[in-house]
């Protein structure tokens, strides 16, 4: 497995930005994709974001056009910038390597990190 650890998060007024990162260990890091999930107090841990080795990047529909998904291989790091904030974006937010087939579902990812927590006010 590969470690990740998130950083980045904090409390951040409506219509402001953030921006996370994910740093990893390991050397396999390069060959697999990449993703940000989320979890709101009393909610399901939800997909926010997945990245390819390739570069093709993929979003849920509710951070479409607001946040963006990135990766330096060469840092080995996954990052998530995050745009146009809403409350509604209050989450801890984790990454986690992709292991299975489908990058929409947390059961295919592994390695989760510990979590940074997100704080949006209205």
């Amino acid at each position: 497995q590969v470690q990740l650890v998130e950083s980045g998060g904090g409390l951040v007024q409506a219509g402001g930005s953030l921006r996370l990162s994910c740093a990893a260990s390991g050397r396999t890091f390069n060959n697999y994709a990449m993703g940000w999930f989320r979890q709101a107090p009393g909610k399901e841990r939800e997909f926010v974001a997945a990245i390819r080795s390739s570069g093709s990047t993929y979003y849920a529909d509710s951070v479409k056009g607001r946040f963006t998904i990135s990766r330096d291989n060469a840092k080995i790091t996954v990052y998530l910038q995050m745009n146009s904030l809403k409350p509604e974006d209050t989450a801890v937010y984790y990454c986690a390597r992709r292991i299975g087939s489908y990058l929409y579902t947390q059961e295919n990812y592994d390695s989760w990190g510990p979590g940074t927590r997100v704080t949006v006010s209205s």
